[in-house]
């Protein structure tokens, strides 16, 4: 049976031929955020089902689609959607792309999702750059053996999102006229929505955001040594005292809005990244 190494060099062997560089910065994109990869330049495209042992997205606004070109000269590969534990992946499939991005050379991971906020001060619209994270999942992409070429068996945690990457996200932000958090991000499997009873617990936990990826990818990031910035589009804020229904709907729309917002930060940001 091959490797799951083995299916990372192939996926990445795919992908190689279609670079017009090596890529040093991956974006991972979540709900109603794809369309961020049309600011790439010298742009090749392939979906998901023609890379090979790549898991494919079934999400709604989830395109299911790597894009590989140049922002502002840096090369760099987005992808537009991913997928997730409640689709029946597991951690190692959802953190697969990842791996792939490794092998490629990418040091730098920027993971953007839609999240419901936690916090009365926080409002639909916002971006909140992640500080930290809680693994609300009881589940992790580094079980089983471990490639020690990869990365270290119990890598430290401490500084999971880069602090230098965090203090430049909020700066660009302001730049592009964005409201800016800071905060912890909780890791649900999903699929359901949130309880009030649940929404009070995460509170209680310190969490200031929820949603159901991110922490996959993050987990094998970190264990590749990537340096890791996590950015939140607040679509919807808990109230747990006011419970008011939440759709999926209403969610995508609010992240497709945002996104442009969203696009202008990364843009300011690629001017002065260290890759």
């Amino acid at each position: 049976m091959i490797s799951y190494r083995a299916k990372a060099e192939a996926a990445a062997g795919c992908l190689r031929p279609l670079c017009p560089a090596p890529p040093r910065i991956g974006i991972l994109t979540g709900t109603g955020l794809g369309d961020i990869a049309g600011r790439l330049e010298a742009a090749a495209r392939i979906d998901y089902e023609n890379i090979p042992y790549y898991p494919r997205s079934t999400v709604e606004s989830h395109a299911g689609r790597m894009v590989l070109g140049k922002w502002r000269g840096r090369p760099v590969m987005v992808m537009q959607g991913r997928c997730h534990l409640y689709e029946g992946y597991t951690p190692r499939e959802v953190a697969f792309p990842v791996r792939v991005m490794q092998t490629l050379g990418v040091r730098i991971l920027v993971v953007l999702n839609a999240a419901g906020g936690l916090r009365a001060t926080f409002s639909p619209g916002e971006v909140m750059v992640i500080s930290d994270h809680l693994n609300l999942t009881g589940q992790t992409p580094l079980a089983g053996a471990n490639e020690d070429d990869w990365g270290v068996r119990f890598p430290d945690m401490s500084a999971a999102y880069d602090r230098d990457l965090h203090a430049l996200a909020l700066t660009a932000g302001r730049k592009a006229g964005l409201s800016m958090r800071a905060g912890v991000y909780a890791g649900l499997s999903g699929p359901s929505l949130e309880t009030p009873a649940e929404v009070r617990y995460l509170q209680a936990a310190g969490a200031d955001a929820v949603g159901f990826s991110t922490v996959m990818e993050v987990l094998a990031a970190v264990h590749a040594n990537m340096r890791v910035l996590g950015l939140s589009i607040l679509t919807n804020v808990h109230r747990p005292d006011r419970p008011e229904p939440a759709s999926v709907e209403d969610i995508i729309a609010l992240a497709q809005r945002t996104a442009p917002h969203l696009e202008h930060l990364l843009d300011v940001l690629m001017e002065d990244i260290d890759d």
